[in-house]
C-alpha cells in the first residue's frame, strides 16, 4: 500500500515546485546558507501538501480516469489503492504540511493554505471551466514562486511574478494541445471542456502566450539593474522556440517534465542557468 500512495503522490511532478528556490537565486542570496536551510524547509512543505493535493485529485476524478489510456492504471483509478486509506494518508500530507508551514512564517503558512485551497477548488470545479483551469495552474505556478521569496524573507519582484505565470501559462496551454490530439473525440469521456478546445485556438493562444513571455522576460533583462542580464535572452528564445517545435512536431508536452529529457531543453536550460547566475554574481562583485 505505501508503494501504491507514493505512486499516487507523484513525486516526479514535485520538480515543479523548484521554483521555491528562484528568488533565493535572483535576490543574490545564493551563498546565504540558513536562507538556503530554510527555502530547503519551505521546497518539502510543499512537496508533502502536493504530494496530498495528487491523491484527492486522482480520488475526485477516478471514473473519469478509468476513460484516459495511461491515467485508467494510477492506484486509484485501477482500483489497487483503496479510497478511504488514500484520503487518510492525503488528509495526513496537508495537515502534517500546514502544522510545519507554521514554523517558517506565518505568511508563508497563509501562502500555502491559499495554494491547497485554489488547487482543492481546482480539482472540484475550476478545471471544468474553459480558459479558466489554465490560468488557475499558471496561479498556482505564482504562490509557489512567491511562497520561496516569503519564506527567506525577501523582496518579490513583479517581474518574478510576470514571467512565472506566463511560463507556466505556456507550458499549461501545451499540455491542453497534447491531450486534445491524444484523446481526440474520446476527449469529452476524460474532461468535458476537452471538447470545447481546438488544436487551431491552442495554438493561437500559445502564439500569444509566446510572444507575452520572451517580451516580458526582454523587459525583465532591460530594466534589471545588472543590464548583462541581457546575455541570457538568446538561450530565454532558443528554450522557448525549442519547446514549440517539439510541441508541434514530437506531439510533446504532454508533461512539462519531458522537456528535460529532451537533449536541446537540456543544454539550453544549463547554459541559461549558468549565465544568468553568472552575470548576477559577477555583477555583485562589482565587475
Amino acid at each position: 500500500m505505501l508503494k501504491e500512495l507514493l505512486i499516487t503522490m507523484r513525486p516526479h511532478q514535485w520538480y515543479k515546485n523548484l521554483v521555491l528556490f528562484v528568488s533565493i537565486i535572483f535576490s543574490l542570496n545564493i551563498q546565504n546558507l540558513q536562507m538556503w536551510s530554510i527555502a530547503t524547509s519551505a521546497f518539502f512543505i510543499f512537496c508533502l501538501i502536493s504530494g496530498g493535493e495528487y491523491i484527492i485529485n486522482d480520488i475526485i476524478d477516478r471514473e473519469k480516469d478509468r476513460n484516459h489510456p495511461k491515467k485508467q492504471k494510477r492506484p486509484i483509478a485501477s482500483g489497487i489503492l483503496k479510497l478511504n486509506h488514500a484520503l487518510l494518508f492525503a488528509i495526513i500530507l496537508i495537515i502534517g504540511g500546514l502544522i510545519a508551514s507554521y514554523f517558517i512564517n506565518i505568511q508563508f503558512m497563509i501562502l500555502s493554505i491559499s495554494y491547497i485551497l485554489l488547487i482543492l477548488l481546482y480539482s472540484l470545479i475550476l478545471k471544468h471551466i474553459i480558459i479558466v483551469d489554465m490560468l488557475v495552474i499558471s496561479i498556482g505556478f505564482v504562490i509557489r514562486a512567491i511562497a520561496g521569496g516569503v519564506a527567506i524573507n525577501v523582496f518579490i519582484s513583479p517581474w518574478l511574478i510576470v514571467c512565472t505565470f506566463l511560463v507556466a501559462l505556456f507550458l499549461a496551454i501545451a499540455k491542453r494541445r497534447h491531450e486534445v490530439v491524444l484523446l481526440g473525440d474520446e476527449g469529452k469521456n476524460h474532461r468535458k471542456i476537452l471538447s470545447d478546445y481546438s488544436t487551431m485556438v491552442l495554438d493561437q493562444m500559445m502564439s500569444i502566450a509566446t510572444a507575452a513571455l520572451i517580451i516580458s522576460y526582454s523587459m525583465y533583462t532591460f530594466l534589471s539593474n545588472n543590464y548583462y542580464m541581457m546575455l541570457t535572452i538568446p538561450f530565454a528564445i532558443y528554450g522557448i522556440f525549442r519547446y514549440l517545435l517539439l510541441v508541434h512536431l514530437s506531439n510533446f508536452g504532454g508533461e512539462a517534465e519531458m522537456l528535460f529529457k529532451d537533449r536541446g531543453m537540456q543544454i539550453c536550460i544549463a547554459l541559461w542557468g549558468m549565465t544568468a547566475i553568472g552575470v548576477l554574481y559577477i555583477g555583485k562583485l562589482g565587475f
